[in-house]
């Protein structure tokens, strides 16, 4: 299994998860909490698909189905509902790197422009976790807070400024994905953001 599609069921896997405990937490039904960790999961890859040409892989691939499922299943069985936490935190920044890195290398495979190629990544990222939040009536996190956005924009450029110093396609997966963790984590760390309009 090549580490493209790897990234993709683990990405899928982490988005589903988290994307059924918030709307666990909403006190949603067992379908909409079917739903969003589909939407959380799929909707990323699915538009950078679309942007590429590309039939979106969940069309023909039966694991990402069964990636989603499964955090579906293991959420409902373990019921216990709580607020979003340290460790679902740590799975959202994990699937974003993961995310990153699989949306930015795919671009890269389909030998399109450096800067597009970041864009897909940053955009493969971070449109499941909006959806997410806009469809349980949360407020957004990608738009006011802990930089979720800079963070998978800073590990796509790490990615492209990799590849364009020809180090293997792996090590800059895996150096931009650290590069987005480490981002993530320093935001929320030292409670950094983008600066805010002021009225």
């Amino acid at each position: 299994m090549e580490l493209l599609h790897i990234l993709d069921l683990l990405s899928t896997f982490v988005f589903a998860l988290v994307g059924a405990r918030v709307a666990a937490d909403k006190g949603l039904d067992y379908g909409g909490i079917a739903f969003i960790a589909a939407i959380a999961s799929v909707s990323g890859g699915t538009l950078r698909n679309v942007f590429l040409g590309l039939t979106p892989i969940w069309v023909t691939d039966p694991w990402i189905i069964a990636s989603i499922i499964s955090a579906v299943i293991l959420t409902l069985v373990f019921r216990r509902v709580t607020h979003i936490g340290r460790t679902l935190l740590i799975m959202d920044t994990f699937g974003l790197a993961v995310a990153t890195m699989s949306g930015t290398q795919l671009a890269f495979e389909e030998n399109i422009a450096w800067y597009a190629a970041i864009i897909l990544g940053v955009i493969t990222a971070v449109t499941g976790g909006l959806l997410r939040d806009v469809l349980c009536q949360l407020e957004p996190v990608l738009l006011h807070r802990e930089t979720i956005g800079t963070s998978a924009l800073m590990g796509a450029i790490t990615f492209v400024a990799l590849n364009q110093l020809e180090v293997t396609q792996n090590l800059c997966a895996i150096i931009g994905g650290a590069v987005v963790v480490l981002t993530r984590v320093l935001s929320i760390r030292f409670d950094l953001h983008l600066p805010k309009f002021s009225k």
